[in-house]
């Protein structure tokens, strides 16, 4: 009976890893999204709810759970890269599902969302 728990055990943990870093979205940290930031134009969306202080050069703000509603204020070009931020990055990874599903592929989220930015003494507006 325990080797059946511990199998469930481990498809509860992989299932649940899959979730935290799913295969359609890359991952930056605050250092490296700063650098890119510096270097070139991006398209920088916030997407926790509820509404927070904005890492500065963000381009819109849209709720993590409502992607769809907002997809006519989305770059027309589905290949644009798109970088997601939440304030710890689960809200970053459920928003990049819809946008997936929209059709970018293109796709990165904050690793730590704006609690790393913060840490790493990064600007907000």
């Amino acid at each position: 009976m325990k080797k059946y728990y511990l199998i469930i055990a481990l498809i509860f943990l992989v299932t649940g890893c899959t979730f935290q870093k799913p295969d359609y979205v890359k991952v930056v940290t605050p250092t490296e999204l700063n650098r890119i930031m510096q270097q070139q134009d991006i398209f920088l969306v916030d997407v926790h709810t509820p509404k927070q202080r904005h890492i500065k050069g963000t381009d819109l703000f849209i709720p993590y759970d409502e992607v769809e509603k907002y997809k006519d204020l989305l770059p027309e070009d589905k290949n644009t890269a798109i970088y997601l931020y939440c304030e710890g990055g689960p809200m970053g990874n459920a928003a990049a599902r819809s946008f997936y599903k929209l059709g970018y592929h293109d796709l990165t989220n904050l690793e730590g969302g704006a609690n790393a930015w913060r840490k790493a003494g990064l600007d907000f507006e």
